[in-house]
């Protein structure tokens, strides 16, 4: 697992930082832990812990839906623009599986995306630039402009 931040982001440079993770459940709630150590200085204007369950949410759905033939690995990083944020969650799983389900009261699974899309402004998935998926989310209104 590595992590690695920008001390000081511009408009030129909005990227705010990164985490490589390894696809076991023990990276769920060290992302979580990781994007609180990192978030707090900013003092974000939402809440720090919906924002972490909706980074809980993505990681735990990449881990199980990533898919490589060799060893992988699950990348977010988190980006300013802005006054918002946005976070993506990167996996070697296939783009077009990614979809909002409806699951009835007796699923055990699939309320990851239904939270995302109730708790962010908006959220995306397509073909990520290190290959495979990425599913992102903004939190608009992060900071005072």
């Amino acid at each position: 697992m590595t992590y690695r931040y920008n001390r000081f982001p511009s408009e030129e440079s909005p990227w705010l930082g990164a985490m490589t993770l390894h696809p076991v459940p023990e990276s769920v709630p060290r992302a979580r832990r990781r994007f609180r150590k990192f978030i707090a200085p900013y003092n974000p204007a939402w809440s720090v812990d919906g924002c972490a369950l909706m980074i809980s949410e993505l990681v735990t759905n990449a881990i199980l839906y990533g898919r490589a033939d060799e060893e992988w690995c699950v990348r977010v990083e988190w980006f300013r623009e802005e006054t918002s944020l946005r976070v993506e969650v990167h996996n070697p799983g296939f783009p077009a599986n990614v979809r909002l389900r409806r699951p009835n009261a007796n699923d055990a699974h699939g309320r990851g995306l239904l939270l995302v899309d109730a708790m962010a402004e908006s959220w995306h998935s397509g073909p990520s630039r290190f290959g495979g998926t990425v599913v992102s989310f903004v939190m608009a209104d992060a900071w005072p402009s």
